[in-house]
């Protein structure tokens, strides 16, 4: 790779230089080393970089500047959610009564925080039309491992050994089929129809007495809500089993459609995404799990309830016996649940409708233009988000999805997923969100539009972009299967550095 700075090119052991740094550490005992056993010293030094306290600020701020965030750019990635996030609901998550609570603190000198949860788990059921919520799950995935946890333990509670399979359909999330393995099942997967829907005839052939549940993204990864959706429930209802919702696209129905209330029997929500968290980069996250009245019973243990003096309290343990137990440590990750409780009440129930009509309006208004220049395989009004593909474009010019993503960043954004859902051949998924004005939305249409002018006159411009980027194009293959973790000094020209 190539940097264009020299502050990109230094790492921290380059700029080391010997006597700086360490000035205002004081200087230990002449006889420290010798009172720790010498099983524990070191045979030499650390080879920590020694560094002025200014040149490590500029070094860490410079980098940091590299960062693209939500505070300085449009993030338009498809099933992320990546909105802006108010920052007063960073101000309460920060409040000292919530941030400095030891988690081990008795239940008398939490009451303010066992509220919030409790009344957070309320909204989130009322939003979801579920009977209860569990807010343990670190995570989205975690959630739906969660879910099917207690999927399998409802059937076991019936004496319902044969229950093996999981449906799934090809158009959900990624981790539905893993998290099906991971409980112990064997996953199905379904077919879509060619509207981008479920094909019901694929389902029911797969769908019998084997089946333990299925589990859909709606609106599904391509977009679309599943316009077949009583049918598809009543039929894993007949079957005798459940019905599983991949709740992350929630940002597009809520306040519009309760799932709970259509038939689905358990559903995770990604409250980071959908209920203002900053996210990326492996965390924070929180995917709470609603539950309707058959898998009451199985919820994680410990739930906050709420006595009758009106005080509130955790579970003890074994108090409900038929619980699947604990999925993480305490009862949740309380930072994300304080932004999520904060961005609900600031909203309200009217609030949380119009951030769905204006997710659902912004990316239809973005599908209608990109569609004049890019393939838009579904021609059905779509959700939060929508699917475009450079297939054509690839036939005619050689350009690949990869170019034209690569090329954005030359034009100051960050790239959409791409390749993603596997079901549309060189997709781009596109989420432009209910946070962003008209404005940023036709200057990224306007972006896309001349980058694909690009690729009929100077293709080669795309295969080598980004050109204007701190870091030129990576072999990114080589990347994922042969990762260089370490930095290690270089000798001669050696690039990248050696093993």
């Amino acid at each position: 790779m190539s940097a264009t700075h020299d502050r990109e090119r230094q790492t921290l052991f380059e700029r080391s230089r010997p006597g700086r740094g360490g000035g205002k550490v004081p200087h230990p005992p002449k006889d420290a080393l010798s009172r720790i056993p010498s099983t524990y010293l070191r045979a030499a030094g650390a080879a920590l970089p020694e560094i002025s306290e200014p040149e490590l600020v500029r070094h860490y701020v410079n980098l940091s500047q590299l960062n693209y965030a939500i505070d300085t750019g449009f993030y338009p990635l498809g099933s992320c959610t990546m909105k802006y996030n108010p920052k007063v609901n960073e101000w309460a998550a920060r409040l000292p009564g919530f941030a400095g609570l030891h988690p081990l603190v008795p239940d008398e000198l939490a009451q303010g925080t066992l509220q919030l949860l409790w009344e957070l788990e309320s909204a989130l059921a009322e939003i979801g039309g579920m009977k209860a919520v569990t807010l343990q799950p670190a995570a989205g995935a975690q959630g739906e491992l969660t879910g099917i946890l207690m999927v399998r333990a409802y059937h076991l509670s019936r004496g319902d050994t044969e229950r093996t399979e999981v449906l799934v359909p090809d158009s959900a999330h990624g981790t539905n089929p893993a998290t099906a393995s991971m409980a112990g099942f064997r996953t199905v997967t379904i077919p879509s129809a060619p509207d981008g829907g479920v094909d019901v005839a694929a389902f029911r052939a797969a769908l019998g007495p084997h089946t333990a549940a299925i589990m859909i993204t709606n609106p599904s990864t391509v977009g679309l809500f599943e316009s077949r959706l009583h049918e598809l429930l009543e039929a894993v209802h007949e079957a005798g089993a459940l019905a599983y919702m991949d709740g992350a696209n929630l940002n597009a129905i809520m306040g519009r459609f309760k799932p709970g209330e259509a038939g689905f029997d358990v559903m995770h929500i990604n409250v980071h995404k959908t209920f203002s968290t900053p996210h990326g980069g492996g965390g924070p996250g929180a995917g709470p799990v609603g539950v309707g009245e058959k898998l009451l019973p199985f919820l994680p243990s410990p739930r906050v309830l709420r006595e009758s003096d009106g005080s509130f309290r955790l579970e003890t343990p074994g108090e409900r016996r038929t619980s699947i137990g604990r999925v993480r440590a305490f009862v949740g990750n309380t930072g994300v649940l304080v932004r999520a409780y904060a961005y609900i009440r600031a909203n309200g129930g009217c609030g949380l409708c119009e951030v769905s009509d204006d997710a659902v309006l912004a990316a239809n208004y973005m599908k209608s233009q990109v569609a004049e220049f890019l393939d838009v395989p579904f021609d059905r009004h779509c959700m939060h988000e929508f699917v475009a593909s450079a297939a054509t474009l690839k036939a005619e010019t050689g350009v690949r999805t990869l170019d034209l993503a690569k090329r954005l960043i030359d034009y100051g954004y960050h790239p959409p997923t791409i390749y993603f859902p596997l079901t549309v051949e060189e997709a781009l998924l596109i989420e432009p969100t209910e946070t962003e004005s008209v404005e940023t939305l036709d200057a990224f249409v306007e972006a896309l539009r001349k980058i694909v002018a690009e690729a009929h006159t100077d293709p080669d411009l795309l295969y080598a972009a980004p050109h204007d980027s701190p870091v030129r194009r990576l072999d990114e293959t080589t990347a994922a299967r042969q990762p260089n973790l370490r930095w290690r000094a270089m000798t001669g020209s050696q690039t990248p550095c050696p093993d």
